[in-house]
């Protein structure tokens, strides 16, 4: 018999918070929503920023994702999408603009200036 973990989603843009004890190995939004738990996300493949959350305390296995850097992982973050709990573990939503920034921002921003403007002539 699979271990099961509490997992704790705070959902911060409806000021809601949801508690689950989810089977080891279990994708975390697929097994909310198959409670009827609607929590935000997007392409649920692991590639897009929708489905961010900040972890505040436990662990989860993202191995199924590339859609945070390491060093995005590293600081706490991940996807609902595509991540499993390893324990008990209560994450928070984030602003998928922001966390999309936070990771991609310095990479097009750099582009951008070494491009410069088409434009200017």
């Amino acid at each position: 018999m699979k271990p099961f973990y509490k997992v704790t989603v705070h959902y911060l843009q409806e000021n809601k918070t949801f508690s689950l004890d989810i089977p080891e190995g279990e994708y975390i939004l697929r097994y909310f929503e198959s409670k009827g738990i609607q929590l935000p996300f997007s392409c649920r493949n692991g590639c897009c920023t929708t489905c961010a959350v900040k972890i505040l305390s436990g662990e989860l296995d993202q191995t199924d994702g590339i859609g945070l850097s390491k060093e995005m992982r590293e600081k706490g973050y991940g996807l609902l999408c595509i991540a499993k709990a390893k324990g008990n573990i209560e994450v928070e939503t984030q602003n998928e603009d922001e966390v999309y920034e936070m990771q991609f921002g310095k990479q097009f921003g750099n582009i951008k200036s070494k491009a410069g403007n088409p434009f200017d002539m």
